[in-house]
């Protein structure tokens, strides 16, 4: 599956299933009628388009189109942290099939529509209750990913190559500044992935999505 969005600053981003790859490739060549390419940037030879490809989390070795071609089909086992301040999810994923998880929700008072004194009383409650939730999340991620992080109690080959994170990026932030998750964080992939508050369900569509392939086109 192929999908598109607008890019800041120009062009588009495109992110494409491993599988279809190969196949896209060859259509951006056929389109540009043949490319250059520069590491994993192609320029298209009609008319200076350019695709910038980046490696799903845990590939980064992979450092022009035929290396990245030849690692795609083996995908490293990654971690998974998705975080809202209503819940958390947390996986290791070997290829797309989660093999530890855990998912857990929580309370957030909503906000008021008083003013004054009243406001600020909800907004110091929330914002109490949002550090309690993070300090929960960052005790789920110790227990469940921690393990896999190099270092810990996994066999070599049972290790995480990359931490993938998704929600909201405070509340992530918030997470990975607990000490004890600072091996994870070290791998933490610079993506953050745009997802709907945890369940296992958003777990097993972002564990998909994660092994996706990002190109920046331009225009």
């Amino acid at each position: 599956m192929v999908t598109a969005r607008p890019a800041a600053g120009g062009g588009r981003w495109v992110e494409i299933s491993p599988e279809r790859l190969r196949g896209w490739l060859d259509g951006f060549y056929g389109r540009h009628d043949g490319a250059e390419e520069d590491g994993l940037v192609l320029t298209g030879a009609s008319n200076g388009d350019t695709a910038r490809l980046y490696p799903p989390p845990g590939l980064d070795g992979a450092t022009d189109v035929d290396s990245l071609l030849a690692v795609l089909p083996a995908p490293p086992r990654i971690a998974l942290l998705l975080a809202r301040k209503g819940a958390v999810g947390v996986a290791v994923v070997d290829g797309t099939a989660i093999t530890a998880s855990k998912v857990e929700r929580f309370h957030i008072h909503g906000r008021t529509a008083a003013g004054g004194w009243s406001q600020q009383r909800y907004a110091r409650r929330r914002d109490n209750q949002a550090d309690a939730v993070a300090q929960k999340a960052a005790d789920i991620a110790v227990r469940v990913l921690l393990p896999y992080a190099s270092g810990g109690d996994a066999a070599p080959d049972d290790v995480v190559a990359a931490l993938v994170c998704g929600g909201d990026k405070g509340m992530v932030d918030a997470v990975l500044a607990d000490r004890r998750l600072a091996r994870l964080a070290t791998i933490r992939h610079p993506h953050l992935l745009e997802v709907a508050e945890p369940r296992l369900a958003v777990l097993e569509e972002a564990a998909v999505h994660a092994r996706k392939v990002r190109i920046h086109l331009v225009p």
